[in-house]
């Protein structure tokens, strides 16, 4: 067993319970499932453009990757080129064996995607507030 990260997101996961759910589920790998904030405001719109709903950065309901995992060495087996993301065929191929858990994740999650994000996360950081450090 192994873990792994693309490493452009920061978070608070409990690396140990990350792990235990992996063990328990039987499957070859576990991913993180996270649910962001939209980075933008939602409308809901009548034919003719009255707005009926606003939501500011409302949390989406879908689930995405977090991008944190869990893998057996089993799945290197699934990595048929090192020219494929990991995100392409490993994955699908991994999904069609159902060999993908998900351990949802409700605590804090960021990525660091852009200059906002990293004034954003550097400001959590100087300020002691950052949520996945102990301080």
């Amino acid at each position: 067993m192994f873990c792994f990260t693309y490493g452009d997101g920061l978070s608070d996961i409990n690396i140990n319970k990350l792990i235990n759910f992996h063990k328990k589920s039987d499957k070859l790998c576990t991913l993180t499932a996270i649910q962001p904030v939209q980075r933008f405001g939602i409308l809901k719109l009548t034919k003719k453009g009255t707005v009926k709903n606003f939501s500011e950065k409302p949390k989406i309901s879908e689930w995405i990757n977090g991008g944190f995992f869990v893998a057996s060495p089993k799945v290197v087996n699934f990595v048929t080129s090192f020219n494929d993301p990991w995100e392409g065929k490993p994955i699908d191929n991994i999904v069609k064996n159902k060999q993908l858990i998900a351990y949802k994740h409700r605590g804090f999650w960021h990525c660091l995607d852009t200059l906002r994000d990293q004034k954003m996360l550097n400001k959590l950081w100087t300020s002691k507030k950052a949520p996945w450090k102990i301080w």
